[in-house]
C-alpha cells in the first residue's frame, strides 16, 4: 500500500505541470489582459504609453515560455507571486478565503449526507411502494432544478417573504450558511438519493445474499454487515468527487450568496484577468483532486478485500 501511494504522489508533479502550462496557455489566448481590465473602467482612460509601462512591470511584455517558466520558479519556492489587481500576496489572499470555502463544504456535506442516505436506504427497502414513489419524484424534482433556480427560489421565501434569513455574504453568524447550504444540498441530495437506492438494490439482488437468507440469516445482519457496506463503495465515490468540487468553491452559489469563498475570489480573478491569482486557484483544484482521489482509493482498500489483493499483487 506504502508503495501504491508513493506512486500516485509521483504522478502529482506532471499532473501539477500539464495543468498549470495549459491554463498559462489559455489564458494568453483570452483578448485583452490584466492591464487592459484594470485601466478600461477608469474615467478618463490612460495612455496606452502608461499601459506599456505598466505590462513590463508586471512582465506581461515577456514571451508566454519566459512568464511561465518565471512562474514557475517562484511558485516551487512557495512565492505564488502578488496579486495583479490588490497588490497583495496571492499565498495570503487565496489562504484567507480558504475557511469560508471549507465551512461551506462541511456543511453541505454533512446535510446531503443526512438526507441522501437514509431516503436512498428507504426507497431501496420500500421498493415499488408509495415511498420509494414518493422520495424518487421528490428527487427527480430537484435534480432537473439548476443550482442558480434554487437559490433564487429560497431567497424569494426566506429572505424576500418570510423574511427569517439574511441573503448576502457571511458576516451574520450561522444563519448566514443557511441557504448557500440548501441550495448546494438540494442538488447534491437529489442526485445522491437515487445513486444509494441504485446501489442498494444492486446489492440486495446478489446471490450472496439470496444464499444469506437461505441459511436463515436475520435481514438487519444482511443489510448492514454485507450489503450497506459493499453499496457504501459507490457513495464513497460520490462524496469524494462532490468534496473535492465543493473545495474548489462553487463559484456560481458563492457570487450569488457573496460567500467570500475561493469560488468567488475565482470568478474575480477571471473577471479581472488575475494571473497570478487564477494559477493559485488552479494548483488548489488540482491538488485537491488528485488528494481526493487517493484518500477514495485508500478507503477502497480497506473497505473491499478484492481491491485490496488487486493493489497487493
Amino acid at each position: 500500500m506504502k508503495k501504491y501511494i508513493g506512486r500516485r504522489l509521483l504522478q502529482l508533479i506532471p499532473i501539477i505541470l500539464g495543468i498549470t502550462f495549459l491554463s498559462f496557455a489559455l489564458m494568453q489566448t483570452a483578448a485583452g489582459d490584466a492591464v487592459d481590465a484594470l485601466y478600461d473602467n477608469t474615467s478618463g482612460g490612460v495612455s496606452e504609453q502608461i499601459k506599456v509601462e505598466k505590462r513590463a512591470e508586471l512582465g506581461l511584455d515577456k514571451p508566454f515560455l519566459v512568464q511561465y517558466f518565471n512562474w514557475l520558479m517562484d511558485a516551487v519556492r512557495g512565492d505564488m507571486g502578488v496579486s495583479y489587481i490588490s497588490k497583495k500576496q496571492v499565498f495570503e489572499t487565496f489562504i484567507s478565503k480558504l475557511p469560508a470555502t471549507i465551512y461551506l463544504t462541511l456543511a453541505a456535506i454533512l446535510v446531503t449526507v443526512l438526507v441522501s442516505i437514509p431516503l436512498g436506504i428507504l426507497a431501496a427497502v420500500k421498493r415499488n411502494q408509495f415511498i420509494d414513489y414518493f422520495i424518487r419524484m421528490m428527487s427527480f424534482i430537484g435534480n432537473s432544478m439548476p443550482s442558480f433556480f434554487i437559490s433564487l427560489l429560497l431567497i424569494y421565501v426566506f429572505a424576500l417573504k418570510l423574511n427569517i434569513l439574511p441573503v448576502i455574504g457571511n458576516s451574520e453568524g450561522w444563519k448566514s450558511i443557511i441557504l448557500p447550504t440548501l441550495t448546494l444540498a438540494i442538488a447534491m441530495s437529489s442526485k445522491y438519493t437515487r445513486q444509494v437506492r441504485a446501489a442498494v438494490l444492486e446489492e440486495l439482488n446478489k446471490d450472496y445474499v439470496m444464499g444469506a437468507r437461505a441459511r436463515g440469516i436475520r435481514e438487519s445482519v444482511i443489510f448492514y454487515a454485507s450489503v450497506l457496506k459493499t453499496a457504501m463503495l459507490t457513495i464513497i465515490t460520490l462524496l469524494a468527487l462532490s468534496i473535492g468540487s465543493l473545495l474548489g468553491g462553487t463559484a456560481i452559489i458563492e457570487s450569488i450568496f457573496m460567500w467570500d469563498g475561493v469560488g468567488k475570489l475565482a470568478v474575480d480573478s477571471i473577471t479581472m484577468r488575475d494571473y497570478p491569482m487564477i494559477q493559485a486557484y488552479v494548483i488548489w483544484m488540482a491538488l485537491i483532486y488528485v488528494a481526493v482521489n487517493l484518500t477514495t482509493d485508500i478507503l477502497y482498500h480497506y473497505l473491499d478485500p478484492r481491491i485490496r489483493i488487486l493493489q497487493e499483487e
